[in-house]
């Protein structure tokens, strides 16, 4: 069983075929995120424009995970973000995007 998610870390948790997925803004999690997306600060300002797209918002989570669980793909990830919708994603989305800004 894994930790559950420690807000003090910036963690945050969503959850995905009953299974809480930790999301950690380490780093090393925030630098491939960057090296997908491009400048964290553009992504950061897309997304208070309301302009963050889906799969933005995916790529962002998958590389911010902790542990990716057996069975979780980017691909089921991005299938159950989506099934959740934008109400449900928003708030993890504003703890990622608050520890992008603020840092630790």
């Amino acid at each position: 069983m894994t930790a559950p998610a420690n807000p003090m870390r910036g963690e945050a948790a969503v959850r995905v075929n009953g299974t809480d997925l930790v999301l950690r803004p380490s780093f090393q999690a925030l630098v491939a995120a960057e090296g997908e997306l491009g400048p964290l600060f553009a992504l950061v300002e897309r997304a208070v424009a309301g302009r963050l797209s889906l799969a933005e918002t995916v790529a962002l989570f998958w590389h911010c995970l902790r542990e990716v669980p057996e069975g979780v793909t980017r691909e089921v990830l991005g299938e159950a973000l989506a099934a959740m919708g934008l109400a449900k994603l928003a708030p993890v989305l504003r703890v990622l995007l608050s520890q992008i800004l603020a840092g630790r």
